[in-house]
């Protein structure tokens, strides 16, 4: 199994959003995505965030927004996988990037039918399944067999941190450690 690289990794966040959260029984998926986006800008990771219809679900919850690169996509859609968006497949692209990191809710729905496009455009595509929510526990447990069969690689967010520092001797691992004491 290949270990997931800083320099090649993009991380996608799927609708963590207000309305969305608010009806999850628990929000551990917002701490865990929000240190998976601070430790993307502590080692310049590019972000791209989505946000399912705003105008009715909110926006990306605010310990998310803080935590963003400067330089970080909010991007609207109405259609459940993000790469159906026009011009997001070739967006994604233009960030020559092969690994994608992808987290959000729901699980059994957004963030699996953005995994299966990814998948089916090549990208290796790795899930932050303790940043991922469902509102139902088996549609979750669902949604994440189903990426997994599909050829994405289940993961978790210290995995991914470790993977990205690769050593303690990394110059920004204090800095990234420190999110997850």
């Amino acid at each position: 199994m290949k270990l997931l690289n800083e320099k090649d990794s993009l991380v996608i966040i799927i609708d963590i959003q207000n309305k969305l959260v608010a009806a999850l029984e628990k929000d551990t998926v917002v701490s865990k995505a929000a240190k998976l986006v601070a430790a993307a800008n502590i080692l310049d990771i590019p972000v791209i965030v989505s946000e399912q219809y705003p105008k009715g679900l909110g926006q990306t919850i605010f310990a998310i927004k803080n935590q963003l690169p400067q330089n970080s996509e909010i991007v609207e859609k109405t259609s459940f996988s993000l790469l159906e968006e026009d011009g997001m497949l070739d967006k994604i692209k233009s960030y020559g990037k092969k690994q994608i990191v992808l987290c959000g809710i729901e699980t059994h729905i957004c963030v699996h039918q953005t995994a299966a496009a990814l998948l089916d455009a090549g990208f290796e595509v790795f899930i932050a399944k303790d940043a991922c929510a469902s509102r139902n526990k088996y549609e979750f447990k669902q949604g994440i067999e189903r990426m997994q069969s599909n050829g994405a690689k289940i993961s978790c967010l210290e995995i991914i941190l470790f993977e990205w520092l690769r050593s303690a001797n990394h110059p920004k691992f204090k800095e990234v450690q420190m999110l997850i004491k």
